[in-house]
Order: structure tokens, then C-alpha cells, then sequence
């Protein structure tokens, strides 16, 4: 089996995630994926980081620049349709977490969310559904490669 999550949706994945009670072998399955999500979001950030280098103009310390209008502050971005694109593309690239030697994890951490019975609702209810959906393609696409 083989997870694909989206970058933009791997912090709220944590979240969810964190916040159901489990016990035993689910509880620490929970939690070597949820350090494996925590990689490739810190990845993603580093990501994030270059990407805004590159897009902005930058100070005398190499950080990008920023101004205040209406109260906000703003990244001073060189060309705001590149960046947007660039930005977009950066948020939904997928992350890769490979089965391997993580197959019954990824087996666990799926039946947790299978056996869900905490009531979610707005962004929470979203991510559940994303992450059901994520694990449900990796499944048909192993029993389809079988």
C-alpha cells in the first residue's frame, strides 16, 4: 500500500488524527504515522520557505520582503501570477508514504479511520473524508496490482 497525501492537507491530517482515542498497537501505529506525516510536512515547510525566496523580493538578510496594506502584511512578490501558480502546485503535490516495511501500520491506521465513530464536523469531517478516500485508492490500487 502506498499513501498519497496532498501537502496542504498534511497538518490537518495530524490533527485529526491526534485527536481520536486509541489504545495499544493502534495508539503507537497512530503515532508512527502520524512522524511520518510530521517529515514530510516539515519537508513541505522547507519547501514553502524556498519557494517564497525565490518568488519575493528579499531583504539585506535574505528573507523575503514584506508591507502592510489594510492592515495586513503581505509578501512583496516579484510576479503575483507566478507565485500563485508556483504556491498552488507547491500546496497540492502529493507526499509519499510507502508501504514497505509499513504495510501493517498503514493497515492499522486505515481500519482506525474504517472504525471511526467520533462525531466530526466543518475542516475535521473534510480531512476524515480526504484521508478515507486516500486510504480507499491505495487499497484498489494493491488488490488491483494483484
Amino acid at each position: 500500500m502506498e499513501i498519497k497525501i496532498e501537502n496542504q492537507k498534511l497538518a490537518l491530517a495530524i490533527n485529526l488524527l491526534y485527536s481520536l482515542s486509541l489504545k495499544g498497537q493502534q495508539s503507537r501505529h497512530r503515532t508512527k504515522f502520524i512522524k511520518l506525516l510530521q517529515e514530510k510536512l516539515a519537508d513541505f515547510l522547507d519547501g514553502e520557505k524556498e519557494m517564497r525566496k525565490e518568488e519575493c523580493n528579499l531583504d539585506e538578510k535574505g528573507d523575503p520582503k514584506t508591507y502592510e496594506k489594510n492592515g495586513q502584511e503581505l509578501l512583496d512578490v516579484k510576479d503575483l501570477e507566478h507565485f500563485t501558480k508556483a504556491k498552488k502546485e507547491l500546496y497540492e503535490e502529493l507526499r509519499v508514504i510507502d508501504g514497505g516495511d509499513n504495510q501493517v501500520m498503514l493497515q492499522t491506521v486505515k481500519k482506525v479511520l474504517d472504525d471511526c465513530d467520533k462525531e466530526l464536523s466543518g475542516q475535521e469531517a473534510d480531512i476524515y473524508d480526504y484521508l478515507c478516500e486516500v486510504f480507499e485508492k491505495a487499497e484498489s490500487k494493491k488488490d488491483s496490482a494483484k
